[in-house]
């Protein structure tokens, strides 16, 4: 189960503090630093991770990535769902209790 404070995500007695991405299975760094630096290459990762669903955690508000890198994941029949990321941890709990294929990709403000 996530938790969330101002600037960190807890989850058991781990505080992540840097982009990060967060499945069922695992907690890996990301190499992303903000919405607006993400491109192909940055999300390899998480596309490796073969999800069904993706939570864009943006920070303390929602900030949309252009639409062509959404695209890259729609083409792999990947759904992606932007939101601040008090709401995606919220969302990635709920999902991950479904047993859903879910990755909570996190960035900071």
């Amino acid at each position: 189960m996530l938790g969330y404070a101002p600037g960190e995500v807890r989850l058991a007695d781990r505080r992540i503090t840097t982009p990060a991405l967060v499945s069922a299975e695992a907690v890996s760094d990301w190499p992303a630093a903000a919405v607006d630096t993400l491109n192909e290459a940055s999300l390899a990762p998480l596309i490796a991770l073969a999800p069904e669903l993706v939570l864009l955690a943006t920070g303390s508000r929602q900030r949309f990535p252009p639409p062509a890198l959404l695209g890259l994941l729609y083409a792999r029949g990947i759904g992606c769902e932007v939101m601040a990321t008090d709401a995606a941890c919220r969302t990635y709990n709920v999902l991950v209790a479904e047993d859903r294929r879910v990755v909570l990709a996190l960035l900071f403000d």
